[in-house]
């Protein structure tokens, strides 16, 4: 722990990665908090219309940002080498495609992650990729989570963020950045529970929107929700006991709430679509932007794999989405295992 102490400044320069929404509500965060930054996009021409008008052109397009307060540049090995704690916000399917660009060290970063599912086909979050592909230690690696939309973030509508790291020391210097009048901020210990909950509210938001779709009211999706609960915290405790979590704080609770139901959910609407009656590729064409949920569905099937927890709605999403299982037909078919 004092090693760690030792590397952390009073005024860090935060590194962001990725172009999205996600990614646009958290500079705008830091940059209305005052926090030197820079800014990785791929995206060259949104990355000119921010500097020329101070709007994204494709995410968050209302939301006013100060481009004479960060760097912006799509020379990611700038971002990594010029800035002192590194926060990816990239789609979890591209995320190794992103940072396979990377030739600079992330020796003495303080790496934040953002992504919402798994990485690769070992199928590892994002913590545990830079763990045993980079030998990154977990006292560098941070996690940032919900319950917290990035449309609401940016029109300033009281959110709460939870920043987990190994030590609750390093968790509240994150929050130190992060905190203001319109986010509230949450320091935790918990990086694997807080990383696989984010990942599993994403399929759990497939299935609530698919029952959504297809007409269900508001007394069964309560029992789905309260059912989804019980099976992200069984699957959580099961794959990595710790005594010490609490599976009814926000940012496992809250977030799975926050997903299922709000009508800024990509993974809802993606499921709703499906509940229409929409075939999985044309609702996927459909979306502007990616739903986690399909990608993390598969990798919660293939890790289960390995642990036989009980997951009826997960299998369900699983069904629908890669065995080609008719959505509503699917969901009433678990109708009596919720409870």
């Amino acid at each position: 722990m004092k090693q760690i102490q030792s590397k952390l400044k009073e005024d860090p320069v935060f590194g962001v990665i990725g172009g999205g929404s996600w990614a646009t509500a958290l500079v705008k965060l830091l940059s209305d908090n005052g926090v030197s930054l820079n800014w990785y996009m791929r995206d060259t021409a949104a990355a000119e219309h921010i500097e020329k008008y101070h709007h994204h052109s494709k995410y968050l397009t209302s939301v006013e940002l100060d481009a004479d307060s960060f760097t912006l540049t799509n020379n990611i090995d700038y971002v990594v080498r010029e800035s002192d704690i590194l926060l990816f916000v990239i789609p979890s399917a591209y995320f190794l495609s992103e940072v396979s660009k990377v030739t600079v060290s992330y020796d003495d970063k303080l790496l934040l992650s953002a992504v919402k599912g798994f990485v690769g086909d070992k199928y590892r979050t994002v913590a545990e990729y830079f763990h045993h592909d980079h030998k990154v230690p977990f006292d560098r690696i941070g996690v940032i989570s919900g319950p917290c939309h990035a449309e609401e973030v940016g029109m300033e509508r009281l959110s709460y963020i939870t920043l987990s790291s190994k030590y609750q020391e390093v968790a509240e210097y994150l929050c130190s950045f992060f905190k203001n009048y319109y986010v509230n901020t949450i320091a935790g210990t918990d990086i694997y529970g807080v990383e696989y909950a984010a990942a599993l509210k994403n399929v759990y938001a497939i299935a609530a929107g698919i029952c959504y779709g297809a007409g269900y009211g508001d007394n069964f999706m309560a029992v789905l929700t309260a059912s989804c609960f019980r099976e992200m915290k069984e699957f959580i405790n099961v794959t990595n006991p710790d005594s010490r979590r609490n599976t009814s704080r926000s940012a496992y609770l809250g977030d799975l709430l926050v997903t299922c139901n709000s009508p800024f959910s990509r993974n809802r609407n993606f499921g709703s679509m499906l509940g229409k009656g929409y075939s999985v590729q044309t609702a996927m064409l459909e979306m502007n932007q990616v739903a986690e949920g399909y990608y993390a569905t598969k990798a919660i099937h293939e890790i289960n794999g390995r642990y036989g927890v009980d997951m009826p709605i997960a299998a369900a999403v699983y069904s629908i989405l890669y065995e080609k299982q008719p959505a509503v037909q699917v969901m009433r078919s678990i109708e009596d295992k919720l409870m």
